[in-house]
């Protein structure tokens, strides 16, 4: 059975400015994506699928085609506003993208195996592509899907608070909710919570969503969907977003499919800011002296 990687690499990064996915941050100018690929094929995926922009692609082209050949087949898909269902348009003076489930519907026709899906400015580390290939070739529902949970302690930033999903779990670890914590920091070495002026201290053991999901193909008819009652709902506001882990959610509430929660001790880092890019070529640099990753990937 074939692995597929499904890259969510069409965001700009307005908050970082410019094209941050092409950053290169590895000692020979590797980018984040690269050791995502690099961690993905030792873990046994056999393609790569790229959601991006037209107008990003010879850039991507070029950066990826002639160092990956061989290794893994890629195919390249573009999200753009206007690529709506049939009776669909998009309104007047809309910019922003619709998120995250219509990218991933990009790939619709590309995908036809289970598929792992990841943020392109995320480090997530070889042992979370060890899991989700493991959880792949065990898995034979084809409404289980599955959620990479990290440890909170294992994704805090020393810049201030950040904003993340923890996850609420059943007795066998299946997925019931994920509540979302938009300020979380640490004082004093403890962590904490805050919400208005109270704050509640956390373990920093909590599994949370970093955005690595597994699903089966099937989970694309569900998306499709979801998306066009999401567009007769919400499709003529200016900033609607629609995310595939709303779907997730809504399936699991209405119990037609489960996400099982897999707890990883792997190390999480991204790129939210210019400020973190040497941190994030300290922890490489770190990752590369323990010989977890070679000097030169390619």
């Amino acid at each position: 059975m074939g692995q597929t990687l499904l890259v969510l690499a069409a965001g700009m990064g307005s908050r970082y400015g410019g094209l941050k996915q092409m950053d290169e941050l590895g000692p020979s100018g590797e980018t984040i994506i690269d050791y995502s690929i690099y961690d993905a094929i030792r873990a046994g995926f056999d393609k790569v699928v790229f959601v991006i922009r037209d107008s990003f692609k010879d850039a991507f082209i070029e950066r990826f085609e002639s160092k990956l050949k061989g290794k893994i087949k890629t195919e390249y898909v573009f999200q753009e506003l206007d690529k709506l269902p049939q009776g669909f348009t998009v309104p007047e003076g809309r910019e922003k993208p619709w998120g995250t489930g219509h990218a991933m519907l990009m790939a619709k026709e590309v995908i036809d195996t289970p598929f792992a899906v990841i943020n392109a400015d995320d480090f997530y580390g070889e042992k979370a592509y060890m899991q989700a290939s493991q959880f792949i070739k065990e898995s034979s529902s084809a409404n289980e899907y599955a959620m990479i949970g990290y440890l909170l302690k294992n994704t805090l930033s020393k810049h201030g608070t950040v904003s993340r999903g923890v996850c609420q779990v059943d007795d066998n670890n299946n997925l019931t909710d994920i509540v979302e914590r938009t300020k979380i920091g640490t004082e004093n070495s403890k962590i904490y919570y805050y919400e208005g002026d109270s704050k509640t201290e956390l373990t920093g053991n909590e599994a949370v969503s970093m955005n690595f999901w597994i699903f089966k193909p099937q989970f694309m008819n569900h998306l499709q969907s979801e998306f066009e009652n999401f567009l007769k709902e919400k499709g003529s506001e200016l900033k609607s977003e629609f995310y595939f882990n709303s779907v997730a959610d809504k399936l699991i509430k209405k119990e037609k499919g489960i996400t099982k929660v897999i707890n990883t001790d792997a190390k999480w880092f991204g790129i939210t800011y210019k400020e973190d890019k040497p941190i994030v070529k300290k922890e490489l640099n770190s990752l590369i002296e323990q010989g977890d990753y070679p000097k030169k990937l390619w």
